[in-house]
């Protein structure tokens, strides 16, 4: 599979948008025929289109105190979290040289989680009607993309720390009352972030197929 990758390490939400909306443009003329971002975010609750601010369950003054910024975004779904414990995975990809479907890709994003998920030992699931991927009824990777001139924006984050699970209690994850749930909860040991970025990677194109068509 062609596509341009990048780890931007940890950073903040801000800037990992404005290097997706770059890539993004790059993508858009033809300069890149794809492209996959992989990063971490200081704390960080968005909102997407459909969201319900009452989903969020602390005062702004509560938040400016954690230093937990919020933003309206562009992307599908609700409102969530991103912290550094997670990895987030941006592709940028353009659906006009794969299948213009867009359900497909998000259960292409969906298989990319539950396979590498499987390399842990961990049986993950999806759930009917939900977009995500899901452990014992716990969620731990959550999906929300935007799509403009058939290339995708935004997409999936991983929860791999167990120590950056605290901060979901301020909302209401996806505008749903669940649980969730990270790797290293799962196996009860240390997960390294990089580790889970290769084999994200390795996944990606793994599973390429899927939208590619073959």
């Amino acid at each position: 599979m062609q596509f341009e990758l990048f780890n931007l390490g940890l950073v903040d939400f801000k800037t990992g948008e404005w290097f997706q909306n770059k890539v993004f443009g790059k993508v858009k003329e033809g300069k890149f025929i794809s492209a996959l971002i992989l990063c971490q975010h200081y704390p960080v609750i968005t909102l997407g289109r459909s969201a319900n601010i009452a989903n969020i369950l602390i005062s702004q003054q509560e938040l400016e105190n954690r230093a937990i910024p919020v933003y309206h975004i562009q992307r599908g779904g609700d409102v969530t979290y991103h912290g550094p414990g997670q990895v987030i995975v941006y592709p940028i990809f353009n659906l006009s040289y794969l299948k213009k479907d867009v359900h497909l890709f998000l259960r292409y994003l969906e298989d990319v989680a539950i396979d590498l998920l499987w390399d842990f030992g961990i049986k993950a699931l999806r759930r009917a009607g939900l977009t995500g991927v899901w452990v014992n009824g716990k969620k731990i990777a959550s999906i929300g993309i935007a799509i403009r001139n058939w290339t995708t924006l935004h997409g999936l984050s991983i929860n791999i720390k167990k120590n950056d699970l605290d901060n979901f209690r301020f909302i209401r994850p996806c505008g749903l009352d669940i649980q969730m749930i990270s790797l290293e909860n799962i196996l009860n040991k240390e997960v390294k972030i990089e580790k889970v970025k290769n084999i994200v990677i390795e996944k990606f194109n793994a599973h390429w197929g899927m939208i590619k068509g073959e």
